[in-house]
């Protein structure tokens, strides 16, 4: 079955005119989508576009180029291998399901297209339902929407009451939403709503749909995130956006049982990571698009009012790219003035990684496990990853690390993980470190499974690549 839906443009979000787009199914009318502004990079905050629609199927796309003539063309990622036919300044190309992609024209990174095909929303809530309330835009204050819903004890089979944020521009006066336990809250495509959605000590709460969370009118100290999740269990977030968060894009702190699928993310400040998870347990990313000035996803122990393990979390099918810091980050904060934490049984699978761009030595690593605060981090997987770009810094960076800035004690431990078929193609990459603390702080365990640099296997590891220290053991490198 075939099925393709745009949207109307969002109130209140600057549009771009870099690009013009057109979709449709095949054989069918074209449809025009509406570009929207989105900042990227924290180096030079500078204006790129990103336009989005629904798919079920195939579908054309038309891209043309309004800013430039154009001499090169690259649509990341490269694993998708989507073929294009260039007339003049305009670009086409099929698609065939859903795709988060990269149009970049000229090498030029920071002036791209986003372009996001989300697959069709499976069972949404309806405006006639008789537990959907509708909240038309405007301005809200959080008292109100609270008293529009009237959300039951949660019970097995309970029917989750649903705060329906219909197209148009909303905004949460108190900038600030708290979502009571059973309640699904949905922004509708079109929707933008201005303000952080709060989870805190609640279960069995979805926040989904196909809006977006716009936050770059916040003041830029201020710790305002697109979504928290605190103190809370069976959480779901999927569909939406977050644009130009001043803190993190979603927090999830002590917390279970928490769910993020097809979620897309841009910031630009700094500490303005995407996705931080903190003392979590059983916490599942699919099919996110992440776009940051500052870690794309981090997993740590406790830090803050947040205390235990962090263990069982995946992170699958996503696209990262990391305009500062790490794409992929584990291990900095943990109860330093106990033990420290575990942070375990962690996979990371089927990912590819756009860019990696950081001048400090100290952050480098597209892939970074940092056990600091007496943390022991084991039992990982990194499997099926591409990193297409690294602009600066390094392909991966193992260390039990007393960072200054941040940990009162290193780490304990790093052990018992696992890079399999993980390939990165380029020049200029500082190389790689896998390095204990000392005697007893040590990093053991680490085996990598075809390895491929430059289209190359790596059966041992070379120094213009690797560099390993004394305080480390059973390191293998294996050609299978």
């Amino acid at each position: 079955m075939s099925y393709l839906q745009v949207y109307d443009a969002l109130k209140d979000i600057p549009g771009r005119e870099d690009f013009k787009v057109r979709v449709r199914l095949i054989g069918r009318e074209w449809q025009p989508l509406f570009i929207y502004e989105v900042k990227v990079d924290m180096h030079e905050v500078r204006p790129a576009s990103m336009a989005s629609f629904d798919l079920e199927g195939a579908a054309d796309v038309e891209v043309t180029c309004l800013y430039s003539e154009v001499t090169s063309v690259n649509i990341a990622p490269a694993s998708q291998s989507i073929a294009y036919i260039q007339s003049g300044q305009t670009i086409s190309f099929r698609v065939s399901g859903p795709q988060k992609l990269s149009i970049e024209i000229n090498g030029d990174l920071c002036r791209n297209l986003h372009l996001f095909a989300n697959p069709r929303e499976v069972e949404p809530p309806l405006p006639g339902e008789s537990n959907v309330v509708l909240v038309k835009p405007g301005i809200h204050r959080t008292a109100d929407l609270l008293r529009l819903l009237n959300t039951p004890a949660v019970s097995t089979g309970f029917k989750p009451e649903v705060l329906y944020f219909t197209s148009g521009a909303h905004y949460i006066e108190e900038t600030v939403l708290p979502i009571p336990s059973g309640t699904t809250v949905y922004l509708a495509g079109g929707s933008t709503l201005v303000g952080s959605l709060v989870c805190e000590g609640v279960q069995d709460v979805c926040i989904r749909g196909r809006g977006v969370i716009y936050l770059a009118a916040f003041h830029r100290y201020s710790a305002f995130r697109g979504v928290r999740i605190i103190f809370s269990h069976n959480v779901s977030v999927e569909g939406i956006m977050v644009i130009d968060p001043p803190h993190y894009s979603i927090f999830i702190g002590q917390s279970e049982e928490v769910e993020i699928n097809n979620f897309k993310s841009f910031s630009t400040r700094g500490w303005s990571d995407g996705i931080d998870i903190m003392s979590s347990s059983e916490i599942i990313i699919r099919d996110v698009f992440m776009r940051n000035s500052d870690d794309c996803i981090a997993i740590y122990g406790s830090r803050w009012d947040f205390y235990g393990d962090s263990r069982n979390i995946s992170v699958r099918d996503s696209i990262l790219w990391a305009d500062v810091a790490h794409p992929l980050m584990i291990g900095t904060h943990g109860d330093h003035q106990r033990s420290g934490d575990i942070i375990e049984n962690i996979i990371f699978e089927n990912i590819d990684i756009l860019e990696h761009h950081e001048p400090q030595e100290n952050y480098w690593g597209a892939l970074a496990i940092n056990a600091g605060d007496r943390n022991t981090v084991r039992n990982v997987l990194y499997k099926n990853i591409r990193v297409e770009r690294i602009t600066m810094g390094q392909l991966f960076d193992l260390r039990v690390i007393q960072n200054k800035d941040y940990n009162p004690e290193p780490g304990t431990r790093i052990e018992n993980i696992t890079f399999r078929d993980v390939q990165f193609n380029g020049n200029n990459v500082k190389p790689s470190r896998i390095y204990g603390f000392d005697e007893e702080r040590v990093v053991k365990g680490i085996t990598f499974i075809n390895l491929l640099l430059n289209g190359e296997l790596l059966a041992a590891p070379r120094s213009e690549w690797v560099n390993i220290n004394s305080y480390t053991e059973d390191i293998k490198f294996v050609v299978e």
